[in-house]
């Protein structure tokens, strides 16, 4: 299973470092000693704790934006069957959802608590600003 150091579960969950740490002395998150004696996550909760702890932030509709193309997080959920899979990654506050055929789910070793990047290419693309900026 994939593990994470504390500072990479930071930045997995767009937190600093010391919060990692205080949910881990709160018991919010439990970390365990690696091989070389650096405190660890387990991947599979990261995922879970990263899927309870996504706010989504509702659209005030006034700041500017253009949506990316990329998103790095975590494997939450793998529903596959015989052809076809359903892979659920939580990117920070997005939760991002891919169809695929469950051959690529095995290849590329999809399942919770996985690191992955979700690349969506869209022929349109939505870029706003403010109304003050025009």
């Amino acid at each position: 299973m994939p593990q994470f150091r504390l500072s990479e579960a930071a930045r997995l969950l767009g937190v600093s470092d010391d919060t990692v740490r205080r949910w881990v002395r709160a018991g919010q998150l439990t970390a365990t000693d690696d091989a070389a004696g650096r405190k660890v996550v387990d991947g599979a909760q990261l995922a879970g704790f990263a899927r309870a702890q996504a706010v989504g932030l509702e659209d005030p509709s006034a700041v500017g934006r253009s949506a990316r193309n990329r998103f790095v997080g975590l494997v939450t959920e793998v529903i596959a069957d015989k052809v076809m899979a359903q892979v659920e990654l939580q990117c920070g506050a997005h939760r991002v959802v891919s169809l695929m055929s469950t051959e690529a789910v095995r290849e590329l070793g999809l399942r919770p608590g996985v690191l992955a990047v979700a690349v969506v290419k869209a022929t349109t693309v939505v870029v706003e600003t403010p109304e003050g900026n025009r």
